[in-house]
């Protein structure tokens, strides 16, 4: 008996302290597995999920503290019992995750020595075990050291793994057992070694055959049964083989940029798994750190599982320069830690991983910018679509007929187009563009240069310049020409033309009118312009090499003067005129 104590007491003491370490180098990993427990559907105790990290750093360092005891032989009894309770409370845990199948993994052991419910459940009856021999032989646990050092080495220890949670928590687990830790080349992570062994499944086919109900099991081939096919159920049977990497993924708006982004080199990635969540300080350091790192040259975007209207409210809280994609939230707190923290890529592969309280440790030297990856399917179609904006709007300019049949042939409109009604048949063109230009800006924004290159990326702005949206669709515009997605010249021509259709005075000169425009003598006008004075300055600014002056002779002819009006006076020409 003094022999199986004996063993039972290194055994267990080690195994304690080895799984309570484990625990303690990442105890938020721990935290996340009791939620799993906590949660609807398991233990059904919702109300302890705001507790969980609380309740994790508590329980790892009990089970060190208790480990640590064991193999001193210091308070034998508290100490038995201790473990006693513990180990029959997660043999019950355990047991009722691997037959009700409710957790995958019991996190035993973190991310170190993954388990599955069967063999943590195993892992325990063992356990408890060899805990029963101690309890009832209790009295075989004698001391190794003088009993007035064990409680300052307890103490020593309690000490030392408070600070060590703390440190962790702080920054990060100092040893990373997970399939994203430092090295990992994502892609590769993700990708199925030939060969390996493919999900199994059986098949119930279920047919009523003379009547009767009959099932007929198969490996996923059709049976060939004489009778009325009722239904299928399928069961796993084997999953196969399950890459390290298996929930990643970056889209956006239904769209997957998972590979383009995986082929940068130089890539910062903002993870934040909940923007509800993420600490107001730390948003202030990645705030910093994004910046610098733009301005470096990186590519910067945040990965959340948060909702647009979260991410849209932070972007504007913080003033956040780079934009969101969509991962799986489990797949975040994989990835890192921290909420909000920093990941570095090269080429898929994770290079450097920071908590937000390390960001200025994170080395960002000058880079070259790397190519945005054109979307060659979506600029044809607006190549397409910049060529049928213009169709019959160049055929409406010309003077002859012979230049007319040029043009026509040039823009690919037949004898019958030409000669046809011209503002008819083109409103119809801008109708049908307008639609799909709608289309374009619900799924990826505006098509700017980064999306389709330059000049594709000014067809959208013709399409819009052209119909009955501008209202609706100016800040889209306004935000593009921010980025510098078009040229600012275009974004205060839509913003001129907003505001003459609204009655206002324009601010870059940019529009001109005809007042009577069916009389004998229309009047050619630029729209009034607020602070005229200062206008030539403001077009220089916005990207125009001409003054007002000159844009005036531009549009309306050499002989033309320009002459700056009010809203009033435009208001009384009106009058007049009619």
């Amino acid at each position: 008996m003094k022999i199986l104590v004996g063993f039972s007491r290194i055994f267990v003491a080690a195994l304690f302290l080895f799984s309570g370490f484990i625990k303690l180098n990442d105890p938020l990993g721990f935290s996340y597995k009791l939620q799993e427990y906590f949660s609807e559907g398991v233990l059904n105790m919702e109300f302890l999920i705001p507790f969980a990290l609380l309740i994790a750093v508590f329980l790892v360092i009990f089970e060190i503290i208790v480990g640590v005891t064991l193999l001193l032989g210091y308070l034998p009894k508290f100490t038995v019992w201790s473990l006693l309770g513990m180990i029959v409370f997660f043999t019950f845990l355990t047991f009722y995750s691997a037959y009700f199948n409710k957790v995958t993994d019991c996190g035993c052991f973190g991310d170190a020595l993954p388990l599955t419910p069967w063999e943590s459940f195993t892992k325990d009856v063992i356990l408890l075990v060899l805990i029963l021999v101690l309890f009832f032989g209790r009295k075989y646990i004698t001391p190794i050291l003088p009993a007035t050092s064990h409680k300052w080495i307890v103490f020593i220890c309690f000490t030392a793994c408070l600070g060590f949670a703390y440190h962790v928590l702080m920054h990060l687990p100092t040893f990373d057992f997970r399939a994203y830790k430092i090295g990992t080349n994502i892609e590769e992570g993700m990708s199925v070694p030939e060969g390996a062994p493919e999900a199994e499944f059986e098949y119930f086919w279920k047919f009523e055959v003379d009547g009767q109900e009959e099932i007929i099991k198969t490996s996923g081939d059709y049976p060939k049964v004489d009778g009325k096919y009722i239904g299928v159920e399928t069961k796993m049977i084997n999953e196969g083989y399950i890459p390290p990497i298996h929930d990643f993924a970056i889209e956006k708006d239904g769209q997957d940029f998972t590979a383009e982004y995986l082929e940068k080199e130089n890539l910062v990635l903002i993870v934040m798994y909940n923007l509800s969540k993420s600490e107001g300080e730390g948003m202030s350091a990645i705030k910093g750190l994004t910046d610098k790192a733009l301005s470096q040259g990186y590519d910067v975007i945040g990965l959340t599982a948060s909702s647009p209207k979260d991410i849209s409210q932070k972007k504007e809280q913080f003033n956040l320069n780079f934009e969101f994609y969509s991962t799986d939230e489990t797949a975040l707190k994989t990835i890192l830690r921290s909420n909000p923290g920093i990941v570095t890529l090269n080429k898929g592969t994770i290079t450097e991983k920071l908590h937000w309280n390390d960001a200025d440790k994170l080395v960002l030297e000058k880079v070259e910018r790397s190519e945005p990856k054109i979307n060659e399917k979506l600029k044809a179609q607006l190549d397409s679509v910049a060529k049928l904006d213009q169709k019959f709007r160049r055929l409406m300019m010309v003077k002859s007929e012979t230049e007319r049949d040029s043009i026509a042939a040039l823009v690919g409109a037949t004898k019958e187009e030409a000669s046809g009604d011209l503002w008819k048949q083109q409103s119809i063109i801008d109708s049908t563009n307008t639609v799909f230009i709608e289309q374009v800006f619900k799924k990826y924004g505006y098509p700017g240069k980064s999306l389709v290159g330059e000049p594709t990326n000014t067809a959208a702005w013709y399409v819009i310049q052209h119909s009955d949206k501008i209202d609706q669709y100016l800040p889209i515009i306004k935000e593009a020409g921010k980025k510098d997605e078009i040229p600012f010249r275009l974004v205060a021509m839509m913003e001129d033309r907003y505001l003459m259709h609204n009655g206002k005075e324009q601010i870059y000169g940019t529009q001109g009118t005809t007042l009577n425009y069916n009389s004998d003598n229309p009047i050619q006008i630029i729209w009034p312009i607020k602070d005229e004075e200062t206008v030539n300055q403001r077009r220089t600014d916005a990207g125009y090499d001409d003054t007002v002056e000159e844009y005036a002779k531009r549009l309306y002819g050499d002989d033309f003067e320009y002459k700056a009006y009010t809203l009033e006076e435009v208001e009384k020409l009106k009058e007049k005129s009619n």
